[in-house]
């Protein structure tokens, strides 16, 4: 598989975070920071989505938005992935 490296930099405190997180996972932190990204990216795209929807059909109503917490299996303001 073809992989794009990256050099990155982090305030030391975070850095420690980082290699922790991945430790606790049983990862490599390449591996964790390459889901950590994933998962970003996907909530950007989720949060640009929900943005053009609500433009054409409205702000979500809370119970649109507590059926969907329902469906997905989440709880509200639960951000735990």
């Amino acid at each position: 598989m073809k992989v794009d490296k990256l050099s990155i930099s982090f305030e030391p405190e975070l850095g420690d975070a980082v290699r922790s997180a991945a430790a606790q996972a049983g990862k490599p932190v390449s591996s964790w920071l390459a889901e950590a990204a994933a998962s970003k990216l996907r909530a950007e795209a989720l949060a640009e989505f929900l943005a053009a929807w609500q433009a054409e059909h409205g702000a979500l109503t809370a119970e649109e938005i507590g059926r969907a917490e329902r469906e997905l299996g989440q709880a509200a303001g639960d951000t735990a992935a």
